[in-house]
């Protein structure tokens, strides 16, 4: 089934940044960064429902770790080094990948694990296994992570971000799913790719052995993988997470509110949705392989689904309206919500709200996939 393996793949230390800096936004906040529009001396809600108010100084949340606190401000630091999204891609792939490469090797000292890369149905993958090995109830079970970086970075390094701690605490293989990205390739390339390797594995595994996952680029890929499966008349997985990616377009309140809180200001235009991602160039965005959230019968076939983002994530409204519309399709569904988290928040293994979220996604797969 794996044919290829080029050995034990390790992550590269010549781009590592410093820990405390390391900080998380894979699908890149620079897409949000709009000037800040102009305050009414007065707040108000006009007849349209547009709230204004005078400028304002908003403290970071009580009810966050310190750690968190003490990281915030360094974090919104370094995001602001990002290379623009329309610039060279070669130069955003460096940086992030940088970035990357410094998280996954602290990630490796806490969380002990086991790398290779391989190939799957021809296409490459980072396969992770838990030090410790594989515990005897996951045996048979398999998670797929897909990456996050806008569909145009974080391939490898950014897999192992998202997959060593979830391997090592859960005892449980998952391989990082190197799917093409923009500009290169455009929609539907990444959800053939995924495609392939799960078709892959359902010649030696039960679909509901198998989970799938992604964050930011990366759980938007999941969805419109789902929506793919099941287009194709192949069977779902046991079990799906979505973290800080949607099954709509990016709108509500967090993509106004959300950017101010992480110091940019309130955007002077509606938010900038995945019609502006270099690998939805030319998709229609009314497709529900695109959106799956647009069609509830689509829904109504997802598998148990998991939804993680934080209230300074400027794609929470659309995460929670996700949750909602699953909720109402009939899906069991789990949404949890760190405050004062940011976009991607645990991609930094060291704040207690990232432990917490690898915690909820190792018990969640535990819960739902197939023993």
């Amino acid at each position: 089934m794996r044919a290829g393996t080029s050995g034990t793949w390790r992550t590269a230390a010549r781009h590592a940044l410093p820990t405390r800096l390391a900080a998380a936004l894979s699908l890149c906040g620079a897409l949000l960064a709009a000037p800040a529009i102009a305050q009414d001396a007065k707040p108000g809600v006009r007849a349209d429902g547009t709230a204004t108010a005078p400028a304002a100084s908003v403290p970071y949340s009580a009810f966050a770790s310190p750690q968190a606190r003490a990281f915030f401000p360094g974090m919104l630091a370094f995001g602001a080094k990002a290379p623009p999204i329309g610039g060279p891609i070669a130069a955003s792939r460096d940086f992030y990948d940088g970035q990357n490469c410094g998280r996954a090797e602290l990630m490796e000292k806490l969380y002990p694990v086991k790398l290779k890369r391989d190939i799957i149905a021809g296409v490459g993958v980072d396969v992770v296994l838990p030090a410790q090995g594989v515990s005897p109830e996951n045996r048979r079970r398999v998670l797929l992570n897909l990456h996050g970086g806008a569909f145009l970075w974080g391939a490898h390094s950014g897999a192992l971000v998202e997959s060593i701690p979830v391997a090592s605490l859960g005892r449980i293989e998952v391989i990082g799913v190197d799917y093409r990205m923009g500009p290169e390739h455009v929609f539907p390339a990444a959800s053939v790719d995924v495609e392939n390797v799960y078709r892959e594995l359902l010649k030696t595994h039960k679909p509901g052995e198998i989970g799938i996952y992604g964050c930011s680029a990366g759980g938007i890929l999941t969805g419109e993988a789902v929506a793919r499966f099941i287009h194709d008349r192949l069977p779902v997985p046991g079990a799906i997470g979505m973290f800080c990616g949607a099954l709509v377009d990016l709108g509500g309140d967090s993509s106004y509110v959300a950017p101010m809180l992480n110091g940019q200001g309130v955007p002077t235009t509606p938010p900038l949705g995945l019609a502006t991602l270099p690998y939805l160039r030319g998709a229609d965005p009314d497709d529900p392989l695109v959106q799956p959230g647009l069609s509830p019968a689509l829904l109504a076939r997802f598998p148990p689904t998991l939804l993680i983002t934080g209230t300074r994530d400027f794609a929470m409204s659309s995460v929670v309206h996700s949750g909602e519309l699953l909720h109402q399709a009939g899906v069991p569904t789990e949404l949890r919500i760190w405050d004062g988290m940011w976009h991607s928040f645990f991609s930094d293994p060291q704040l207690p709200e990232s432990k917490q979220a690898y915690a909820a996604i190792v018990g969640f797969f535990d819960r739902r996939l197939a023993r």
